[in-house]
């Protein structure tokens, strides 16, 4: 089996690092690894194979031996969502991850149930994804931002992809092109209030578009809204 485990610093070939807690944890106690075991670390610049070089239960030290992957190009497409409860919060992160996003924008707006996000948590979820995902970079969490601000400070160079329920316009190719990134936004359960929809559509940079002729949860709504940008990207 192929481990990956994230590593935010930077690796050199032919050096040696400790692991951290979390990690020497992980490779002892869940993964049950040995001297001489390989494990893959990874981060923005690449990914590296490296080996066990001494282990007991509280220390665990490698040796970086080769770069397999170089850089990849990061993704423009950026996920907007307005939070929710726990569990179904937990899926988006993973989720929105495993599809790779670049960034999370977490929102608060006026119907938002929820209040604040347990960051440390959030993160983990994302690198976790990320590990599982064979990708190099989580994406960025955003610290959180009410929809008002999030409107005010909206890069006019980006595309605001607003996936509204009272849309009946399909996403086309034409509609991704031509911009610096792009940015899903998705609303709360119960939706936007007729006031912030008013502000949503006045942005100069909104494109809404419909989903489903069904109702969907957030977290089922951010599946299918990355997946189809993903594939009108892929595949036009």
């Amino acid at each position: 089996m192929n481990i990956r485990l994230y590593h935010p610093d930077s690796i050199l070939e032919n050096t040696t690092s400790l692991l951290n807690k979390e990690h020497t944890h992980y490779v002892v106690n869940v993964m049950r690894l040995k001297r001489g075991s390989n494990i893959n670390f990874f981060n923005r610049n690449g990914e590296w194979k490296s080996e066990v070089i001494f282990l007991n239960k509280d220390r665990v030290e490698v040796k970086f031996l080769e770069k397999i992957k170089g850089t990849t190009d990061l993704s423009k497409t950026e996920l907007a969502i307005c939070i929710v409860k726990k569990n179904p919060m937990e899926t988006i992160l993973q989720k929105a991850t495993e599809l790779g996003v670049s960034k999370i924008i977490p929102i608060i707006s006026e119907r938002t149930e929820v209040k604040e996000l347990n960051f440390e948590r959030a993160n983990r979820i994302v690198i976790e994804a990320t590990e599982q995902s064979n990708q190099l970079v989580p994406p960025k969490i955003s610290d959180l931002i009410t929809l008002k601000d999030f409107l005010k400070t909206f890069d006019t160079t980006s595309k605001l992809l607003f996936a509204d329920v009272n849309s009946k316009y399909s996403l086309k190719a034409g509609d991704l092109n031509n911009c610096k990134s792009l940015c899903i936004l998705i609303g709360p359960e119960g939706d936007f209030s007729p006031s912030e929809r008013e502000s949503i559509l006045k942005n100069t940079t909104v494109k809404p578009f419909t989903l489903s002729r069904n109702i969907l949860r957030s977290d089922t709504a951010v599946i299918s809204a990355i997946s189809l940008v993903n594939f009108i990207n892929n595949f036009h």
